[in-house]
This record gives structure tokens, sequence and C-alpha cells, in this order.
């Protein structure tokens, strides 16, 4: 928690002293009961007080000055919310080596499926689009608010050959550069964007993964990568049976140099978690919100909890 005006918080010296008179006092009060040797006469002499009831009154009002306190030094507090603008651009391989069934039902099945999840969990406000890389990079859903459309076309992906991973990113790139020239005018502040990337790894074609990461980070967009399949993988290509190891380590390296998360996917239900925590990092932002209206509504009804004990057990507000 952090406050605005935390000058304020000089008056908690008040409280303080305002605590340490009434202490004074109390102590003051029992030293002059000592002095009495006769009980009864001091009965007599000194009204008949509510006792630690006066104690719990007094707590109360002294709370509410604190708690009043701090709410004048205007409190404030991380809060999570969701981002009015962003665009996601989702990347999907659809390599022949997305066909290993080391995740069920398939690696691309696996991805379809989250990927489809991710349409549903990602806030409403924040455009979506979708691109597939085989043998290129090519955008099948523009970002848009549609997500019919976009799960539409995640649904239809068909395999192809080779691995284009590079152009996939800057289909990607191009995609939101040309979203982002269309859809702002000059006076707007650019809206955050990110590419989510799915693939089984190991570029086989078109431009280099080192070269997409480069264009992204120079565009300031993160690639979060997501790694699918295991060491084990395989695919029967026309009656041979062929390794398909996930590369992890280019998957890994794209989206530390542009700032991404990455993630590996061995199950469908990992993938659903990996979505659902992407979709967080994207759908909403961290802000310090004003939380003083809280602190000043406590301070009162603490301050009305002192009064109404007061009359309740002495008949009168002090």
């Amino acid at each position: 928690m952090h406050f605005r005006s935390p000058y304020w918080l000089f008056l908690l010296l008040g409280a303080a002293a305002i605590a340490l008179v009434y202490l004074l006092l109390q102590l003051r009060k029992r030293t002059f009961v000592a002095r009495f040797s006769n009980t009864q006469l001091l009965a007599s002499v000194v009204p008949r007080r509510p006792g630690w009831r006066r104690h719990l009154t007094f707590s109360l009002l002294l709370v509410s000055l604190v708690v009043l306190s701090l709410g004048v030094a205007g409190p404030t507090a991380a809060v999570r919310v969701p981002r009015e603008k962003a665009t996601v651009m989702l990347a999907i391989d659809v390599s022949l080596s997305m066909e290993a069934t080391d995740v069920v039902p398939t690696r691309l099945q696996a991805a379809q499926q989250a990927a489809a999840n991710f349409a549903d969990i990602l806030p409403k406000q924040i455009n979506l689009g979708l691109v597939k890389f085989g043998r290129s990079g090519d955008v099948l859903v523009p970002p848009t608010l549609d997500r019919n459309a976009v799960k539409h076309a995640i649904a239809g992906l068909q395999l192809e050959e080779y691995t284009a991973i590079g152009e996939g990113v800057f289909a990607c790139l191009d995609a939101l550069t040309t979203f982002s020239k269309t859809s702002t005018t000059s006076n707007d502040k650019p809206a955050p964007a990110r590419v989510v990337l799915l693939s089984d790894g190991y570029n086989t074609v078109g431009r280099t993964v080192s070269e997409a990461a480069a264009a992204a980070k120079k565009a300031d967009t993160p690639v979060s990568t997501i790694a699918f399949g295991t060491d084990n993988g395989t695919v029967d290509v026309q009656g041979t049976v062929q390794s398909v190891p996930s590369d992890k380590v280019t998957l890994r390296g794209l989206a530390q140099s542009t700032g991404g998360s990455f993630h590996t996917a061995t199950s469908v239900e990992e993938l659903k978690s990996v979505y659902k925590d992407i979709g967080s990092q994207i759908g909403y932002t961290t802000e310090q919100r004003d939380i003083s209206w809280r602190f000043m509504l406590a301070g009162l009804l603490l301050a009305l909890g002192a009064g109404a004990t007061s009359l309740l057990w002495s008949g009168r507000l002090a």
C-alpha cells in the first residue's frame, strides 16, 4: 500500500498523544483512589462509572482517529483491472510434426482445443487474430472482437509440410501493424500487443527465428511461446516412423529475447492452465487505485460506534 499524501500521516502522532494522555489520566485516577482508606466513603464521593465499557468507547474513538488519519493520507492499493485496449495474435504451428500423439489426442488437436479455450477466457474488449504457419506464415483472421470467427478458423486448421516459425512471427507483426494503422488516430497511444506462438520448434524454412525475434523486439511486441510435445514424440511419414522431439531451446530463446514468457505443454490440462495464465497477463494490468474512501468509511463507522456505546452506557456522548 502507498500513500499519495504521506505527510498527513503525522496526524497519527496526535492520536498517539491522545492515547498517552488517556493512559496517564487512568494511572492518576488509580493513585487518587489509593489515597482513600475507607472504601465505603469512596463509594459515596465518586459516582459509579461504567468501568471497562468506558475504555471500549475510548478505544473505538482512538481507532477511528487512526483510520481517518490514514484515509486523509490518500492510501492506494495495487488493483488488477482489465486492459481497455490490447491486441493478441495467436500463431499456431501446422507442420507435420504436430501430428505426433505424445500430447493426446495429437499436438495439433490439443493446440486447437486450448486455443479455442483461450479465445473464451480472454477479456472481450481485447482484439484477437490468428496466424497459421507451415510452409509460410498466413493470416487467417485479422485482429477482431469476433471470437466465433477466430474459433471457426482454429477448428479448420490442416497440417502442412515444413515449419516456418520466423514467417509466422513476421505475419503476426504485419497484421498488428495494419490493424494499428486502421484502428487508431494520431493522438492515440499505441495499444499493447502480444504474440502467442504454439509450436514444437525446429524452424525449417523462411526467415530465421533470430530475425523474427529482432523484429518483434523492435516493434515492442513480446512473443510468448508454448512448446508442444516431449522428447519422445514420433510421426509416421509414408510408413516410416520419425522422431520429432520438441525444440524447447529455440522457443525459450524467442520468448526471452522479446520479453515474452515461455511455457511447455505436454497435456491438455497443462495447456488449459498455461492459456489461463497468459490470458491473465495479457488481459489485465495492475494499477494503483485510490482506496481512501474505505478508510474514511471505516473511520466514520468506528466514530459512530464510539458515540453509540457512550450514549448506551453513560447516557451522554462524553
